[in-house]
């Protein structure tokens, strides 16, 4: 390996694992996606359907500009309480194990999902169910804070380093199927219910849906044994023995600097498909129901682009795989601009091309996690992550709605600073005398 790539953790600390079978591996990593799915989408049904929940947790006589600011609000506190819920569940993680703080997380989700669907409304209680409607929009981001690093470090320190790349692509699917899981439920409770009953309790069952769902992924992960690394470190008493955050910002500055930067690729590629049939009704002018349709394409095509692109890491290196997502994300830019004039199976294809250039996606957890030695990885993966996720993920649904007076432009623009972004990274990649390899 040169010295300019970067070296995944797979098994490292305990190199006897690399002969797990690959069986169990995928075990592993499918549970830890099937739960990351599950999670995702609790995090993620809100989008869906805040319209419907401004209208039920604000006054009637309230303007709809406020009542639409406050609700995004709303889904914007969730991220903004990212960073706090990650750097607290990653300091256990890495002092007492990954599995138990894992399962927690989804837990967490799964309870205060289940609690937005059965959260009485403004006309029940008044001011009172906006206050909780922010309490369990915090517990979720709370929760999603600790889920995404969490699931990251856990299936890349169970695989050997070869397949790290396709562990982390696997979980991103995963997650990215979260999202359209999400979009199918919000569409068959939109087409199979009239308007006035999704208002008056439709809007419930995405959220108690996933609720359910949630407490089932939270059985599945007790079945996961701690991963061989941290089993190591635990064995040979090489935990680390003070505040891992303090050991990350001390020793960890480029380690945190790299992780940033690719997050924001990740984080804007996301808030882009949980806003694409926003984006594709009110800026494009296509209807509710073909925008969903087109929406749910171009998130599978996420799916299916970040599995590939997981599986490519693992043969290019992260230096090349970047470069070569420059080029995938300046095609994914035409795709969209051409979406305006497009109909049909036209539409479709040029969506579907959109979601492949997500994969690009895959790059980030595969950076992040050969960014930091194992016995503070969950900590500097969390703490990297959600500190850049919780703003970009809260500015940038604000961000697109302020550009969206630019017309079919505006999330051009935004594709054309993901291929700029992925061109930096290559590059720095490439060229860096010496890069943190991890142990």
């Amino acid at each position: 390996m040169s010295s300019s790539e970067l070296s995944p953790p797979g098994t490292v600390a305990n190199p006897g694992n690399r002969c797990l079978l690959r069986k169990e591996q995928y075990r592993v990593v499918g549970i830890v996606s099937l739960g990351g799915c599950l999670e995702f989408y609790d995090f993620a049904i809100f989008v869906f359907f805040a319209d419907v929940i401004g209208q039920a947790f604000f006054p009637v006589g309230m303007p709809s500009w406020l009542t639409s600011a406050q609700t995004w609000g709303f889904f914007a506190a969730g991220y903004v309480f990212r960073p706090l819920g990650g750097v607290v569940l990653a300091h256990f993680g890495d002092l007492f194990g990954r599995k138990r703080v894992f399962a927690f997380s989804i837990l967490l989700m799964a309870t205060s999902t289940l609690g937005i669907g059965f959260l009485p409304t403004y006309a029940t209680i008044g001011v009172a169910a906006p206050f909780l409607l922010l309490f369990m929009r915090v517990l979720q981001g709370i929760a999603i804070g600790g889920e995404v690093p969490g699931a990251w470090t856990f299936v890349a320190e169970h695989v050997p380093s070869k397949n790290v790349g396709r562990a982390c692509g696997i979980v991103c699917g995963g997650l990215t199927l979260g999202i359209l899981l999400a979009s199918s439920v919000a569409t068959a409770v939109t087409s199979l219910l009239h308007s006035d009953e999704v208002h008056q309790f439709g809007w419930r069952l995405p959220f108690l849906l996933g609720g359910f769902f949630g407490l089932a992924g939270m059985k599945l992960r007790r079945m996961l044994k701690e991963t061989p690394v941290f089993s190591s470190l635990r064995k040979r008493k090489m935990l680390v023995p003070e505040l891992p955050l303090r050991v990350v910002l001390q020793t960890g500055g480029y380690g945190i600097i790299r992780s940033i930067t690719v997050t924001w690729v990740l984080s804007i590629v996301v808030v882009l498909t949980l806003m694409m049939p926003i984006i594709l009704r009110n800026g494009y002018g296509y209807r509710k129901e073909e925008a969903l349709v087109a929406a749910s394409v171009s998130t599978l095509f996420q799916g299916l682009g970040v599995v590939f692109g997981g599986a490519l890491l693992d043969r290019i290196g992260a230096a090349k795989f970047y470069l070569l997502f420059t080029l995938v994300l300046s095609i994914g830019a035409v795709s969209y601009a051409k979406i305006a004039n497009s109909h049909s199976l036209e539409l479709l294809a040029l969506c579907a091309i959109v979601g492949l250039s997500g994969g690009v996606t895959a790059g980030t957890p595969y950076v992040m996690v050969a960014s930091f030695p194992a016995r503070i990885r969950y900590t500097g993966v969390s703490f990297a992550y959600n500190m850049s996720y919780a703003f970009l993920g809260g500015v940038m649904p604000v961000l697109i709605n302020a550009v969206s007076p630019l017309g079919v432009i505006a999330p051009v623009l935004f594709f054309v600073a993901l291929s700029i972004s992925a061109l930096g990274m290559g590059l720095v990649l490439m060229f860096r005398s010496s890069p943190l390899v991890p142990e």
